[in-house]
């Protein structure tokens, strides 16, 4: 069978096949590798899969014009980097290319870019490519400094729309195939204009505290422009509706990158020639963690994290929260990083963003939540609590961790603090106790619902309690339960 598959696959794939016995009957489970190519049967069929609006997968046919899309999305291909037929470099833009330059002064972009010539920017920032003795320009040139006509003749796909929304009602709705610079600082000035802000002072401290982060925007936008398909039709869509702001753009997540890795995979752009064209302008940030920057200009305000969830296979969404600041949060990482010298990290500012919804966490709510190993979350939670942000709770397995009584104390929430450390030892045992005398025996099932404790925590109280004479035990194993002596 496997000598079968490969003889009737072009290129050929080599499978892993293993033998089971189930019910009686042999059955051969087929193990297929990812391959880093397109791959059809030797008689030239190729398909591709997709989900039915059911949610049931099937196999439809796969098109050459599907091509690129997908080889950008296994990172085989850079469509941005490829020559535009037909284009010439009349088609670029004078003023949009001294908009380029004046952008590079602006954001501090790459400084060896401001002393070149027109044509040895072009080369620098790929922008134009050499086809058979002449310089053509490439996708990427064209979206950055191209002319009008030339996007609407060579680059239908091009389009970002900028939406802001009354409920049902549209209030603004402008639709730009303008060249990506001057998209980009049009899109920036109507963001501008409707941005809030309020400054707020704590003794030397002062703080503008802004409806939505401006550098958080920024790099949400680009990266809908840097990573859209743009071989397939589609609009980059920027919506301001209520107190959220959305951003979407064609092509899912590219090969590898997950909602469960987001924040830790390397940077994997779909258009890796427009990428670094934009990183080396200044308009992202250069090392390709954006990501990180998003989170952090939502989260050092107290407000909600990113939220990615609207993504599906054809589509990254990404939405903004603009719910009320929490001063109070915002005044402890401020006065945190000002005694420490230096900005608090990411990891950090998510645990304790957690902490300040769901109370009480464990190593492996806050493994699931940076990202990262065991050993690297246990680390951020140990060095909070040296610095006493946050309290550990128990012992092993069942240690938790829960915001301190000075953190309690500083966001003006102490009472919250006293209601949460109700449950601490001494409170527990009362308790179980009370429970037992209410209701003649207790199991650990009952223990761990009643305390809100882990299975190990629920054991070692109950245990404690047996050694010390104040319950008995009966039966093993799953049938123990403890009485009153």
């Amino acid at each position: 069978m496997s000598a079968l598959i490969a003889n009737r696959t072009n290129p050929p794939i080599s499978v892993r096949i293993n033998i089971l016995q189930e019910e009686g009957h042999t059955v051969a489970t087929i193990e297929v590798p990812k391959s880093p190519r397109l791959v059809a049967t030797s008689d030239g069929l190729l398909q591709r899969r997709r989900l039915q609006a059911d949610g049931t997968p099937q196999c439809v046919p796969f098109y050459p014009h599907e091509f690129i899309s997908r080889q950008s999305s296994l990172g085989l291909l850079d469509h941005s980097a490829n020559p535009v037929v037909g284009a010439t470099l009349d088609d670029f833009d004078p003023l949009e290319r001294q908009r380029l330059r004046q952008l590079i002064e602006r954001f501090s972009g790459d400084a060896n870019l401001i002393g070149l010539t027109d044509d040895e920017l072009d080369g620098a920032l790929g922008l134009v490519r050499t086809v058979d003795g002449q310089r053509v320009p490439t996708i990427a040139g064209l979206l950055l400094i191209g002319k009008e006509s030339a996007l609407r003749d060579h680059l239908p796909t091009h389009e970002i729309n900028f939406q802001v929304l009354d409920g049902t009602d549209v209030r603004v709705n402008d639709a730009y195939r303008t060249p990506l610079l001057k998209t980009f600082e049009r899109i920036m000035e109507q963001f501008e204009v409707r941005i809030e802000e309020e400054e707020m002072q704590w003794g030397l401290f002062r703080v503008a505290i802004p409806t939505y982060d401006r550098r958080a925007f920024r790099e949400a936008l680009v990266n809908a422009i840097v990573h859209r398909d743009y071989s397939v039709l589609g609009q980059v869509y920027v919506r301001l509706q209520g107190d959220t702001l959305s951003i979407s753009n064609p092509g899912g997540f590219v090969e590898g990158v997950t909602l469960d890795n987001l924040l830790v995979v390397e940077p994997k752009p779909r258009n890796p020639a427009l990428a670094d064209a934009i990183k080396r302008v200044g308009l992202a940030e250069r090392t390709g963690r954006g990501v990180d920057l998003i989170f952090q200009g939502l989260l050092r305000y107290g407000r909600p994290e990113p939220d990615y969830s609207g993504s599906d296979a054809t589509t990254v969404k990404v939405v903004l929260s603009s719910t009320e600041a929490d001063l109070p949060f915002i005044k402890m990482i401020i006065e945190e990083e000002n005694r420490t010298q230096s900005p608090i990290s990411l990891d950090a500012l998510i645990v304790l963003s957690r902490l300040r919804n769901t109370r009480r966490i464990d190593i492996a709510t806050v493994t699931q939540a940076i990202q990262k190993p065991e050993a690297q979350a246990r680390a951020i939670l140990e060095r909070l609590v040296e610095i006493g942000l946050i309290e550990p709770h128990g012992i092993k397995k069942g240690r938790t961790y829960t915001l301190s009584a000075g953190t309690y104390r500083d966001l003006g929430q102490s009472a919250g603090y006293v209601r949460l450390a109700g449950f601490d030892s001494i409170q527990q045992e009362q308790m179980v106790l009370q429970y037992v005398q209410n209701n003649d025996k207790i199991t650990r099932k009952e223990v761990m619902e009643l305390c809100r404790l882990s299975p190990d925590q629920a054991s070692h109280l109950l245990h404690r309690l047996a050694a010390e004479g104040k319950l008995n035990l009966h039966g093993k194993n799953k049938g123990a339960y403890y009485t009153a002596p």
